[in-house]
């Protein structure tokens, strides 16, 4: 009894699981279509492609920053000095 009841609660765990397995066609070819399809498929294709000549060109990008920030690269700091006498070579 305890085997039928285990292997019932395995079939309900692996219900839902199965439920959201996709659906894959391994054959292709078996849902091709037809021409009057691709024919349509074409028309759609070259209206889209129409249509996107059609969008003006962008504009260059607007920097708001642009008049703040300076073109110039700034220059590298001085590399810092080591300290040298006595106060730097002394144990803590």
């Amino acid at each position: 009894m305890r085997i039928l009841s285990a292997a019932a609660m395995m079939v309900l765990l692996m219900a839902p699981a199965y439920a959201q397995m996709p659906n894959i066609n391994l054959i292709p070819e078996a849902a091709s279509r037809s021409p009057e399809e691709r024919e349509q498929d074409a028309v759609k294709d070259k209206a889209y492609k129409e249509s996107l000549r059609k969008i003006p060109d962008a504009k260059a990008a607007s920097d708001p920053w642009g008049t703040v920030r300076s073109n110039e690269t700034p220059k590298a700091a001085a590399p810092a000095k080591p300290k040298t006498g006595s106060a730097a070579n002394t144990p803590r």
